[in-house]
């Protein structure tokens, strides 16, 4: 089984400082952007209307995403160690927890 790294996302309380942040301290540049159909959020730098204060880094709101070559052997393994935590059938993702609670998405080959 073989995984690829796919992102890495952070929320922001706001976008534009953040864009403006990585760009002058990293290099970084926005690339695309994708807004919900709700307005709610961007990628990779999560901006939520709806949550006006400073993040509380423990609401597990970041996290670390791969991509498994076979999803569903994959999550049959992950099921098997019992460290699968919320499953989105919807978007078709899931994540596992770490032994410290970190979660990292597991997203099937495109």
């Amino acid at each position: 089984m073989e995984y690829k790294f796919n992102h890495f996302n952070f929320n922001v309380k706001n976008l534009d400082e953040s864009i403006k942040f990585y760009n002058e301290a990293l290099g970084l540049k926005e690339i695309r952007r994708k807004e919900a159909s709700d307005g709610t959020f961007s990628l990779e730098l999560t901006c939520l209307k709806d949550h006006p204060q400073a993040y509380d880094l423990g609401e597990c709101e970041f996290h670390l995403a791969l991509t498994a070559d076979d999803y569903e052997a994959s999550l049959k393994k992950h099921k098997e160690m019992d460290c699968v935590c919320y499953i989105n059938e919807g978007m078709g993702i899931y994540f596992i927890s770490d032994p410290d609670g970190y979660w990292i998405e597991i997203i099937p080959k495109r």
